[in-house]
């Protein structure tokens, strides 16, 4: 593994040759709340309309195969910081665990390379990452509101000021901000001596409960709203530490109207896709279009009516999968072209290294992942370098229990092209031990449970391994 990395490094490193010699690119890393991977309309959603994430992928590439590591809000946001796993960065669920001070920190490292950092939004993380040195920021604690939003903003002196109220809605008004920061950094139309930047622009919507922006609160009424497959699939096989989960709609008075709620949901991502756009459009005003590298993503998914639930947490494929859209910048050859969407197993522990491999810098060996670039290169001629390689299995991790409202049980996993394997291992008593194992390739939907089924010990067996071969290399530990 220690070759395998080192490797690595090596050949990132002569990649990012030409960005290191030429103007870096700026970077734009735009997260949502809760959106599911095949809430797009370029993912083939049936009425929900996103434009401009659609153009991000028509533009650049989509990563189909995209998963976070703990399907849940503050504990991805972590990762996507310091490109560490939850048990690594100390940020393990939303009760107010901390991040640990010795974690890699992707703004501090994009700061030694020259760029200037900016975040605008959503942290959720203890501190709400205001301790942390930015050039600029505007964001707000916890969940926020999303009408008449409280938020606090840096001063030219990189103090934070108090938190104060806004008016209009939350996504908009923190846009705004993300506007006008990136925009006023700009003398006389042009970035010539100014620093490349980075922007951090993480939304809240579509975040429970649904509250969209009034000029979208009538829209898709007439959209026909059509269950899940699985909705009336009662779970049979599953195990209890699933089927006892506080997750069901209508156990919360937001989620006893199905449609509603859908319409909702899809009307706050309508939101957030006009706010794309607007960044997008900006980017164009201001000639840095083609200059500038663009990310978009979620922190987890979303359980829509699947077995009647809702939420994420779990290890099952609408709560863990997530869009994963990157536009590059012009000056970057030798890619695939625009609207290609790329089938590898990425995961958002990898976002840290990207947006280091496009800066022109390399991921400190203690960030976990690996950048996502080399799996969007053109094919060439000859072997494909260990980094072009797509990742053959996983690692899942959920800790957040007992908590005061869903009661999922810890668990963790493993995760292949073919199989995912679940293990509920602590606690309470009654439930530890249970497990869930699927043939994704004949099953994607998660229907059937071969954990206990003898003709399957032998691929426990072997997932086991390979579980706590990536646990040992991770360093995952039991957290109690």
């Amino acid at each position: 593994m220690r070759i395998f990395l080192s490797l690595f490094v090596l050949v990132t490193l002569a990649n990012s040759s030409a960005l290191i010699a030429a103007d870096r690119p700026n970077i734009i890393v735009m997260m949502t709340d809760d959106q599911r991977h095949d809430f797009l309309s370029c993912a083939g959603h049936p009425f929900l309309k996103t434009p401009n994430m659609d153009r991000i992928a028509k533009e650049g590439f989509r990563y189909t195969n995209m998963f976070v590591t703990n399907a849940l809000c503050a504990p991805s946001r972590a990762t996507l910081m310091t490109g560490q796993y939850s048990h690594k960065n100390g940020v393990r669920d939303n009760l107010g665990t901390k991040l640990n001070p010795d974690a890699p920190w992707l703004p501090d490292e994009l700061r030694k390379l020259g760029y200037e950092v900016a975040f605008c939004g959503k942290s959720h993380v203890p501190g709400h990452f205001r301790e942390k040195t930015w050039d600029y920021y505007f964001g707000f604690r916890g969940q926020g509101d999303y009408l008449k939003p409280v938020i606090a903003e840096s001063g030219p002196d990189g103090k934070i000021g108090p938190d104060k109220p806004y008016e209009g809605w939350m996504d908009d008004v923190v846009t705004d901000r993300a506007i006008a920061w990136m925009t006023q950094r700009q003398e006389g139309g042009t970035t010539k001596g100014k620093k490349p930047f980075v922007l951090f622009l993480f939304f809240k919507a579509p975040h429970r409960a649904w509250q969209p922006a009034p000029r979208n609160k009538d829209l898709y009424a007439d959209a026909v709203v059509k269950k899940p497959a699985l909705w009336d699939d009662p779970g049979a096989g599953k195990p209890r530490a699933f089927l006892q989960a506080a997750n069901m709609f209508g156990q919360y008075p937001d989620t006893k109207d199905y449609d509603g709620m859908v319409r909702d949901y899809c009307r706050c991502i309508t939101g957030v896709d006009d706010n794309v756009g607007r960044v997008l459009k900006a980017l164009d005003d201001t000639h840095l279009a083609d200059d500038t590298a663009v990310m978009y993503t979620s922190d987890n998914g979303f359980f829509m009516g699947e077995w009647q639930r809702f939420d994420k947490r779990f290890m099952h494929e609408p709560s863990i999968r997530v869009p994963l859209l990157v536009k590059l910048p012009k000056s970057l050859t030798g890619y695939r072209d625009g609207g290609s969407k790329l089938d590898p197993m990425v995961l958002n522990v990898d976002i840290a290294p990207t947006v280091l491999e496009l800066a022109g810098g390399a991921a400190p060996a203690a960030m976990q992942g690996r950048s996502v670039l080399p799996l969007a290169r053109a094919p060439r001629p000859g072997p494909v370098p260990p980094e072009g390689k797509p990742r053959e299995a996983w690692y899942y991790e959920y800790f957040e229990f007992p908590d005061v409202s869903h009661n999922v049980n810890k668990h963790r996993g493993v995760r292949t092209t073919k199989w995912k394997l679940i293990h509920y291992y602590d606690p309470p008593f009654q439930f530890q031990n249970e497990w869930e194992l699927y043939d994704l390739a004949n099953d994607p939907e998660e229907r059937v449970n071969l954990a206990n089924r003898p003709a399957m010990k032998g691929t426990v067996k072997e997932l086991q391994a390979t579980m706590d071969a990536l646990r040992k290399e991770l360093g995952a530990t039991d957290v109690k």
